[in-house]
């Protein structure tokens, strides 16, 4: 299983952008993935998920802001992209997505881990 975050950048408060997992060694089908973040000094914080099991799920502090959701499209069906609006600096965060059978907001569920994409909200 690999997973692969990308779409990191820096952008001012109240920007947008917009982040994307592709995995590939497992199908969408049966795999939950999840977008978790870490900051500087901070655990690992449970972002989001969506799964036709499980349905979406988000974190308190991005609900509103952020929204998650799956590419249907037969040539990108193993990607999860996270729309992020009206960025606060409190999101600045390496953002990892993660991969289960189920959606889980601890991450001590997941064994495997994308490499992070760096998220840096600044005026």
């Amino acid at each position: 299983v690999q997973l692969q975050a990308s779409g990191g950048g820096s952008v001012q408060p109240g920007g947008s952008l917009t982040l994307s997992c592709v995995a590939s060694g497992l199908s969408l089908d049966r795999y939950v993935l999840t977008w978790f973040r870490q900051a500087p000094g901070k655990d690992r914080e449970f972002v989001a998920c969506v799964s036709n099991r499980d349905g979406t799920h988000y974190g308190d502090p991005v609900r509103g802001r952020f929204t998650v959701s799956r590419d249907n499209r037969d040539n990108a069906k193993n990607t999860l992209s996270l729309q992020m609006d009206s960025l606060k600096p409190e999101d600045t965060a390496l953002y990892y997505c993660a991969s289960d059978v189920a959606c889980h907001r601890s991450a001590g569920w997941y064994d495997h881990w994308g490499r992070g994409t760096l998220v840096t909200v600044s005026s």
